[in-house]
């Protein structure tokens, strides 16, 4: 089969074209991202990156004649960015999704869409249902623009899917692993992960009682991948997770007790971290029936083994001097136009 990977370049992209490259499709990434997570495979014939935006249809429009499925990753993604430039959130992760779904009808060609479990926002009712309200705060609060963007995101593919695309949603909670996006800023564990290369202490942002269940990439993959190709998921919104709950304190110890270093943790309050333009969520679970059921795939990989993993990829590649340099740059799965029209 045909792939079109969009953010292909990504944390979640780089390793979805691994797997799918290993099955024997071929496969192509669009993303204007650098191409380091994805350069092992450039002598590979069945695969193709090409540089550029999402939001440039004719390029889009190309590649989705070519495929036979594509999974749309690329967003901008990011507390640091929906919170500093939610402008950027909501142009390309809701035009840049018209685009792809507009060329998919045109093409008749499967969707499977990257959302959030932040689409589920302020719900206080865990675990999350596929079918739970959204809880959300303000829109003058920044920090609800990307729940916002995805959500729309995920309308506009019910809305083509009424007019008879072939769409499935899939909603990620806190995927972590080798080649895990930008250290130091962005997810949880990415900030913990730099902060323990630098032999830095660990930040808690806020009281650290705050819940999280965080899903190991090899999990991730097999239900992305099942996504794309189980019949019974077209039509379908499927959170893709882990429902082992650890709060943000307990992540930091265990991360700490499994580098075997002495570092200390810091607590820092929310509005000295994030500004007054965001808001934690106290506890987020998913309900993983629906990707047991439906794709027929559950999570096999415990916290302590993915972290133990994470960790000793980072002690054996993370600190050469590509990759340090690779994760000084914006997060790779972004696309982030200038505000005067996308960048090829």
């Amino acid at each position: 089969m045909r792939f079109l990977i969009t953010g292909g370049a990504g944390f979640v992209g780089s390793h979805l074209t691994d797997a799918l490259l290993q099955r024997g499709d071929e496969v192509t990434v669009l993303d204007i991202a650098s191409d380091l997570k994805v350069r092992q495979h450039a002598g590979n014939r069945k695969f193709r990156y090409v540089s550029g935006s999402v939001l440039d249809r004719r390029v889009v429009e190309s590649l989705v004649s070519w495929c036979d499925v594509i999974y749309h990753m690329a967003a901008v993604v990011g507390v640091e960015h929906y919170v500093s430039d939610p402008y950027q959130v909501l142009n390309v992760n809701v035009n840049g999704t018209q685009n792809i779904l507009a060329a998919a009808e045109k093409e008749r060609k499967k969707v499977v869409f990257t959302s959030t479990s932040e689409v589920y926002g302020k719900n206080s009712s865990v675990p999350f249902a596929e079918d739970a309200d959204r809880v959300l705060g303000s829109t003058e609060v920044d920090r609800w623009s990307y729940s916002t963007s995805k959500a729309v995101g995920e309308h506009f593919c019910f809305g083509f899917a009424k007019r008879g695309l072939p769409v499935v949603v899939t909603r990620y909670f806190n995927v972590y692993g080798p080649r895990l996006d930008r250290v130091n800023a962005g997810r949880v564990m990415a900030i913990f992960f730099g902060q323990l290369l630098r032999g830095a202490p660990l930040t808690v942002i806020g009281d650290g009682r705050q819940t999280r269940c965080f899903t190991y990439i090899e999990d991730a993959i097999r239900a992305t991948i099942a996504a794309g190709l189980v019949k019974e998921a077209v039509g379908q919104v499927i959170n893709i997770g882990s429902d082992e709950e650890v709060t943000i304190h307990d992540l930091a110890r265990r991360m700490i007790r499994l580098s075997g270093q002495r570092a200390s943790i810091v607590f820092v309050p929310e509005v000295e971290a994030y500004g007054r333009g965001y808001e934690d969520i106290r506890r987020r679970v998913p309900d993983i029936t629906k990707m047991r059921e439906i794709l027929g795939v559950a999570p096999r990989v415990a916290l302590d083994d993915g972290l133990k993993r994470t960790i000793d990829w980072f002690s054996r590649e993370g600190t050469t001097a590509e990759w340090l340099a690779a994760m000084d740059e914006p997060q790779t799965e972004i696309e982030f136009p200038p505000r005067n029209g996308p960048r090829a």
